[in-house]
Formats: structure tokens, sequence, C-alpha cells
């Protein structure tokens, strides 16, 4: 069978680097390149050499190192051409084709001086591809003459420190976070694993190394004695964002004593299931009374204490601080009604919806009565409290659904006008969301609904230009726009300098980096965790990029496309719902593995893949590898399809929590509204996971089919077409 496990999001802000916004960052596959098959530009190379040279990324191998060729050798002196130049240069190097690249280098770093210092690393690389050693450390020489300061200069310190390990101790020292400084440290520590100053370079520095929590646990368990509070911030950091939180909170405890550090060590014990939680939280509201972490510390007290010391600590919230005071006096209500103080629930109720009316613990109150209203066959009263939900709470979370659900209960009322307005307002505010989706399918548009999702197969456009990073030197600003996503990302180790409290342009970014070189995991949930920024400042900068196409694209990339289209098509699947599954399953990393050995992109159990290869009689295979992973996990997600006559909520929610349980929830609901049954799932995990697969499908759809973003976007001001760059 197989069985999604979710993944665990980090609570950080710098989490665990490399993908796609758009069309215009390449796709790794096996350390190479894949082009994509879907709605690619095919026109000549002719016509290619009018396009910025940014946008030749987009297009197959062969033809984009045509269109190269034509503008290097045959245009006017230019910026596009001196791009070109490089580029070509890039591609040439990496076919291990040297004497040409030197060609195309030659006089190159004078004309093309934004990155002149890469030039010069491109021409030393290739010297060394023909065997000219003498003239590739000349090079690499004239990097550290003519750009000392300059991040390159790492690159030039390791090659030469392979040599004379004064250059790599000049490395360590000038350019401690830069990528290649990092290997020498590993490369030393092979050698001779008792250094303690490298295990720290690497546990500040390096969160993308395979072997970083063996650092960490190395640190900590032979060399805590010489280890300084701000090292223990360092590895504590490092713990909390690997999500290791019971030793990230026994970490904060020797790292200098502040309110975020003393809040997480409570949190870490708390999740750490190590006991002592409670006192941590204590001591913490005791020394920072003041602090925003205190208010945190109360709510956290208020769930592991007993009934009436959790009340007391949530009136200290309520009094103490008005920007949680909502979220202690719902949790107060929920307190006393346990307690059978129905009358005190009901006061403490109503002084939330009075004085806190907008804050989201009073939608999730309207809401949660809106449930009860609906569930007792009261459409009416269900549409009351819907409707003060979004009158008073239109940017809650809760509030998509609310909308959606105003609808429907309108629909059952006989009231097709208002269910209608509702249906276009979920649209209109929410066109990210789930509930979008299901009210785009009740309008009647092109979307697909439950039964016929699967055979739809949507044109896809993506975008051919890269928009302009919110931060960064023009240095990488330049890589990037040219797709030179690993040294764009190597650049920005070094670029990036408070990872802890990154801007929220930084964190933006530092998705985008990670996206860039294929770590799609931690580059989505960078990007995705910026909803939870709560500064005023911070909230309007988020709600500002969220207006960009390049936030959505960088949320919904398109790698492996190939394997998809190829496989859906070979079991007529829609290629959409199949990448959309994809992200909920693995976030498109294909080495990924759970708990219980679901391995891969689509997690294909090691026992259903040897059962789905002997249907399909495929005596090779791997799970880890991409065209593999597919194949089998297509062929399932076809199989579920044919189980349940092709509709595929019930199709995904077998995937994820399989035929037998599905095949009783089905056999308990009999003839249900759809919508209903889902809501209705009893395993919260699956139900979460059909509506997120589907989210996913409804995002893919309407940021790249050119029909159903204009259609969106007549309808949306929330809504950036995706197909286009940002303006």
């Amino acid at each position: 069978m197989l069985k999604q496990r979710k993944i665990q999001i980090g609570i950080g802000l710098a989490a665990l680097s490399a993908l796609v916004v758009g069309a215009a960052i390449p796709i790794l596959k096996h350390g190479k390149q894949e082009a994509s098959s879907i709605a690619l530009d095919t026109t000549t190379a002719v016509s290619d050499s009018h396009k910025p040279v940014s946008a030749f990324k987009a297009l197959p191998p062969a033809q984009r190192t045509k269109a190269l060729e034509t503008v290097a050798t045959k245009g006017k002196d230019s910026v596009e051409r001196n791009r070109a130049r490089y580029l070509l240069a890039s591609e040439l190097i990496e076919k291990g084709q040297g004497k040409q690249a030197l060609a195309s280098l030659q006089g190159l770093e004078e004309n093309y001086t934004v990155l002149a210092a890469y030039v010069l690393k491109q021409r030393a690389q290739a010297y060394e591809q023909v065997g000219d050693r003498t003239k590739a450390q000349a090079t690499w020489q004239q990097i550290l003459k003519d750009h000392p300061k300059h991040p390159v200069a790492a690159d030039a310190l390791a090659a030469l420190g392979q040599d004379n390990p004064r250059y790599a101790d000049q490395a360590i020292a000038q350019f401690p976070s830069h990528p290649s400084t990092i290997a020498l440290a590993q490369q030393r520590l092979k050698q001779n694993p008792k250094q303690p100053q490298l295990l720290l370079l690497i546990a500040k520095h390096a969160l993308y190394a395979q072997n970083y929590l063996t650092v960490l646990d190395t640190l900590t368990g032979q060399y805590a004695a010489q280890l300084k509070p701000e090292d223990w911030e360092a590895i504590a950091f490092g713990y909390w964002e690997k999500q290791i939180y019971g030793k990230a909170g026994a970490a904060y405890a020797r790292a200098p004593y502040t309110a975020r550090n003393a809040y997480r060590i409570g949190r870490g014990l708390q999740l750490g299931e190590k006991g002592g939680a409670t006192q941590a939280y204590q001591r913490a509201v005791q020394d920072f009374p003041n602090a925003s972490e205190t208010a945190l510390a109360l709510l956290r007290l208020a769930k592991i204490t007993e009934p009436t010391q959790a009340i007391a600590y949530l009136d200290q919230v309520v009094r103490r601080f008005p920007a949680k005071a909502d979220e202690a006096l719902l949790e107060k209500a929920k307190i006393l009604e346990q307690q059978n103080s129905l009358k005190y629930a009901t006061a403490v109720r109503q002084t939330l919806l009075m004085r806190y009316s907008k804050s989201d613990a009073a939608a999730s109150l309207r809401w949660t009565l809106a449930q009860e209203r609906g569930a007792a066959n009261d459409p009416q009263s269900a549409r009351v409290w819907a409707e003060s939900l979004m009158a008073h709470n239109p940017t809650s979370e809760e509030a998509p659904e609310a909308t959606f659900w105003s609808g429907k209960w309108a629909e059952q009322l006989g009231k097709e006008k208002e269910a209608k307005a509702a249906y276009e307002q979920v649209l209109e505010r929410y066109p990210q969301s789930y509930y979008a989706w299901r009210s785009a399918s009740r309008l009647g548009w092109q979307v697909g609904d439950f039964n016929s999702v699967r055979q739809l197969k949507p044109e896809v456009t993506r975008p051919t230009t890269r928009p302009e990073l919110p931060v960064g030197s023009t240095v990488l600003k330049e890589l990037f726009q040219l797709g030179q996503d690993r040294e764009a990302w190597k650049l920005w180790q070094v670029e990036f300098r408070d990872p802890m409290q990154p801007t929220v342009a930084e964190q933006f970014t530092d998705g985008v980096m990670r996206l860039g070189v294929g770590d799609y995991l931690d580059g989505i949930f960078m990007v995705s965790f910026l909803s939870e920024r709560d500064k005023p400042e911070e909230q309007s900068q988020y709600r500002s990029l969220k207006q960009k196409a390049s936030y959505w694209q960088a949320l919904y990339p398109f790698p492996y496309l190939e394997p998809i289209e190829a496989w859906s098509q070979e079991r007529q699947l829609n290629p959409l719902l199949v990448t959309a599954l994809i992200r909920q399953e693995s976030r498109f990393m294909p080495g990924i593995r759970s708990s219980v050995g679901a391995t891969g992109l689509m997690q294909v159990m090691p026992d259903t893949g040897a059962w789905i290869a002997k249907q399909i009689k495929l005596k090779q295979y791997q799970l880890n590898d991409p065209d593999d992973n597919i194949k089998l996990g297509t062929w399932y997600l076809d199989y579920t399809h044919q189980e349940y006559d092709g509709n595929s909520m019930l199709a995904v929610a077998s995937y994820n929590a399989g035929p037998g349980a599905v095949g009783g929830w089905l056999a308990k609901a009999g003839q249900q509204d759809p919508d209903v049954f889902v809501e209705n799932i009893p395993y919260d995990e699956t139900k979460g996971y059909v509506k997120s697969v589907f989210e996913n499908y409804w995002n893919y759809l309407r940021l790249y089919n050119p029909d159903i973003a204009q259609k969106v976007a007549q309808v949306s001001k929330e809504h950036p077409t995706g197909t286009t760059p940002d303006s």
C-alpha cells in the first residue's frame, strides 16, 4: 500500500538548498539539466536570437546551445552578447569542451565587468580541463589579485589550497560561510575529525550539509566544555531547524539567555517530551515579563497544566498581552465547557466576539458554530454564522471555507443567486484556496470535478523570463537571471548575513536560492512560512509579495516534467493532478524516505513497489530514481482510480489511507454530497491530504493554464498572472 507521511515542517525561519521558479530555472536530474516537454518554444535558433539571453534557459539543450552560439558569434557587442558568451562557455565546460570555452571567454572580463570574477573562474576551469595546470594556477592567482574580497576568491583559494594549505587557511578565515570553504573543512575533517573549530564552522554555516546532525552531535557530545554561549546558540538553532527539538531545547539552555531562547528551552523540552517544560516556561514568564515570547509561554502553560491553573495563566494573557487575548479567551471557553461551566463559557465567548470581533480566534469560534448548525441540518443558522465570519474576519484562515459553505448552504435553501455570489466571492478573495477550485467547479468552469479531473489534459504555459530578486547584490541578481543557480546559491551563502532573523525579502530570496539547486522541500517551506510573520510591517511586506507571480511560482514549481508528462499520458492521468500529488507527497525530493520506508517522489512503499513491478513485468528499478518512482506511482494512482470508477477524490484518499479505509468510509456514508464526504473523512491526515492535493492541482492550473489564469484574473485582484514575469 502507498501511504503518505506528512512532511513535518519546522518552526524556525532558516530551515534545513535547489529548484524551479517557473520555467527559467534548470531542473536537476542526476546532476544534469532536464528539459521540459510541455509548452516549450520550438521555433528556430534564428528567432531565438532575438529573445533575451536569459530566456534561453527554457529551451531544449541543443536548441539553446545553437541560440547562444548565434548571439555570441554573430551579434554586436552588447550586454546580451556578453551574457551569451558567458553562458555558452558554461555549457561547453559542463560538456568537457574546455578548448572551445576558452575561445568564448577570450577578453570577456573586460566587457562583462559585472561577472568579471566569474569569467576568470570559468577560464581557470577550462584550463584545468585542457590539462594546462600552469595557466589554471595563474588564473586562480589573478582572481586573488584582481578580486581579493569577492566571494569567487573562495573558489580560487580552495583550488590553490589543494597544493598549499596556506590558501585553505585563508579561505576559512576570510570566507567561512562559502560552500567551497565548507568543502575544505569537510575534507580536513576526513583527514582529522578532532577539529572542533571546523565542526563549528559547519554548524554555523552549513545547514545543507548531509552530515550536519552528526556534526552537531559530535560537538555537543565531545566538545561541550569548549563551547561558548554563542556556539551553543548556533547549535541550538541548527537542531531547531532540523526539528530535533529536545536537543535544541537543551542547547538553548546553554546559549545566551534571551526571551526567545528562554521560550525555546521550554518548547524544546515540550516537543522533545523530555519533561521540565513547565518549569522552563515559568522561568521565562518570570524573567521576561513583557516579552512577546512570554505570551506564548503562558499559552503553552495553559495547555499542560490542570484547569484551574490554566485559567489563571490565560487570564494573565488577557490582562497583559492584548495581541494574544483572543487566543486566551477561546482556550478559556473550551476549558470551562469541559468543566461543565456552560454559563461562564458562553459569557467568555460573548466577550471574545464583542471585544475581539476581528481576531482569528473569533473567526475560529464563528466557524465552529457554523459547522455545528450545518451538521444539525440547520443551513439557515449555519449561513448566519458563516456570513458573520465573512464580514468580520475576511482574512482569517477559515474565511475561504466559510464563504464556500455559505454558498452550499444557500443552495440547500434554494437560493441559487446567493450561492453563485458566494462562490464568486471565494474566487475573488481567496483564489489560491482549495475552496476556490470547488467554487470554480460549482460555477461550471472547465477545471474538473472529483469525477472528471482525471480526464482533463490542460494546456500548460510556463514563463520564460525570471523576476527580479527583492534583495541581493547586482552580481547575485545577474547570476540568477542567467539561470546560474549553483553559482547564485554559493554567493548567497556569503551575502545572507543573519539566517536566524531574516527579513521578509531575505527569507523569500533564500527560498528561491534553495529551489534553484534542488532543495525543493526547504525552498517551498521558506516561502510558505512567510505567512507566519506577525509584525505589522512584515505582514504588509508579505501581502505585497503575494501579489507577485514569482511568489506563487516558487510555491508551485515544475520539476521532473518529462517523466510526469510521459507516465501521465501512459496512464491516462491528468499531469497536473500527478504533479499536485507529488508536491504533497515529497515536495519533489527524489531521495526522501518516510519513517515507515515510503520512498521517492510518489512515496512508494517497497512492498507496494515490488507488487506493482510484478504487475507490469518490471525487473529492474530503483525507488529513488525519479523515472522509476513516477512509473510505479502513476500505475498505482491509475489503479486507485479504477477501484473507484474514476473518482479522483476517492482515488487520492485511497492513495493516502489505503483502499480498506476508504471502502469502510463509503459503506458508512452511503450516497453523500462529495464535499460533505471530504469534510467527514475520519482520518485528519487524509482529510488534509485530499484538500492539499486538490489545492495544489488548482494552483498549478490557475498559474500556468492561460485560460483559467485569465478567468481568475478577471474576477480577482489577488491573482497575479502566473505566466508572465512580475511587473
